[in-house]
């Protein structure tokens, strides 16, 4: 049977993206988010554990249990910052958690952790040079760098003896505030968009499956990372039968892009290589056959869960799908129509079977090797090369 184009609950997958944009949750301090996703799923009665490290699985049964298992990606784990050091000033200088660059960290609004869980203290991103009516054009013309903005706490501190009679030790957690805003045009602009738009998709699957009773093909997990941001990613958490992973991430809406705010966006490649050639093109030919609007992109600055789980010896096939993003790791946003038609590919795509049946084991003999009409030209097998007529045909240099 096809997969069909199940009914969305849009209005829940925004409300849990906004609670999820507003929960704090920089790569190392992720408890809070973790448990709000651990509701969300208990709420759908669906089962799951966490890893040592903080990792979420879960997992739905699927109608063959016998073959292979796939697995949907996402991370709850945003960029953000931590103290540094306490100056003299009474701010605080940070370093950046994850890769983004100290020109968007200016003017956030942020929130200081302490390890007193009861003592938190609001602030602001500030370069050194903040007041046009004190520095006038030198403001424009100061470097941007991590070296060249503080926090302002707000808080009445003047040296660094009050910080630290704050709570605040050089280590604390600085999270960016989201501050999410949803226009009457269907944008969403938050910062951290990236990924939890990507947990709210999976998870508004995960319902839409669960509200109309439908069974995915093959047995479907969820796994939920705390540290792509700094690359470790899906390094831990897949099982060998796990034959085929998905990536949910952001997709960059940028000049020279092809990705879109309002579609799917199916990403060939990133900077750590192609992403599996059959399993991209079956995701393609899904939204193709359930009328989605669907994008191919390059990523040249990008790296996902993928990449990491890759590295870590991860046997599945692997490609990465997103919602549009413009602005990424800076001021995002998103379109509702975009992370709508991605939560229905997901749907479709767990109904579907894996894409090779042979796929249940992970190895097998060259007879199952894709070719032909399995989109594997013949042409490009090294042993179909006539190696003689190249010789023979070789010109000749005198």
């Amino acid at each position: 049977m096809s997969p069909t184009r199940l009914p969305i609950d849009t209005d829940h997958v925004v409300d849990l993206l906004l609670r999820l944009l507003r929960t704090p949750s920089p790569s190392g301090r992720t408890d809070e988010v973790m448990r709000l996703i651990g509701e969300e799923l208990t709420d759908l009665d669906v089962d799951f554990e966490l890893t040592r490290r903080g990792s979420l699985i879960a997992e739905l049964p699927g109608a063959d249990g016998d073959g292979g298992a796939r697995a949907l990606v996402v991370h709850a784990d945003t960029i953000g910052c931590m103290v540094k050091e306490r100056k003299a000033n009474g701010r605080l200088r940070v370093v950046p958690i994850g890769t983004w660059s100290a020109r968007f960290a200016e003017g956030a609004r942020v929130t200081i952790f302490t390890d007193d869980f009861d003592a938190t203290y609001t602030g602001t991103v500030l370069p050194l040079k903040a007041s046009g009516h004190t520095y006038g054009d030198a403001v424009d013309t100061q470097p941007v760098g991590w070296d060249h903005v503080e926090v302002r706490i707000d808080e009445p501190v003047g040296s660094a003896e009050d910080v630290a009679a704050l709570g605040i030790e050089v280590g604390d957690f600085v999270a960016v505030d989201a501050y999410p805003q949803l226009t009457r045009s269907g944008y969403l602009k938050a910062r951290h968009l990236d990924d939890k738009a990507g947990v709210a998709a999976a998870l508004g699957a995960i319902r839409a499956l669960r509200t109309h009773d439908v069974t995915p093909a093959v047995p479907t997990r969820l796994l939920v990372t705390i540290a792509e941001e700094v690359g470790q990613g899906a390094t831990h958490g897949l099982d060998a039968d796990v034959a085929e992973m998905v990536s949910i991430d952001n997709a960059v809406v940028a000049p020279g892009q092809s990705s879109a705010e309002d579609a799917v966006n199916v990403a060939m490649l990133d900077s750590s290589g192609p992403f599996d050639y059959h399993l991209t093109r079956r995701l393609i030919g899904l939204a193709e056959e359930l009328d989605l609007p669907v994008r191919r992109d390059v990523f040249d600055y990008y790296r996902s869960d993928v990449a990491a789980a890759i590295e870590a010896g991860a046997s599945t096939r692997a490609a990465l799908v997103g919602f549009g993003v413009d602005a990424s790791h800076g001021h995002e946003r998103t379109h509702l129509d975009g992370l709508r038609a991605l939560t229905e590919l997901l749907t479709a795509y767990c109904q579907a079977p894996l894409t090779f049946a042979f796929d249940t084991e992970p190895t097998g003999p060259l007879e199952e090797f894709p070719e032909g009409d399995q989109q594997v030209r013949p042409s490009m097998a090294p042993a179909l090369v006539d190696e003689q007529k190249i010789v023979d045909d070789a010109p000749v240099v005198d």
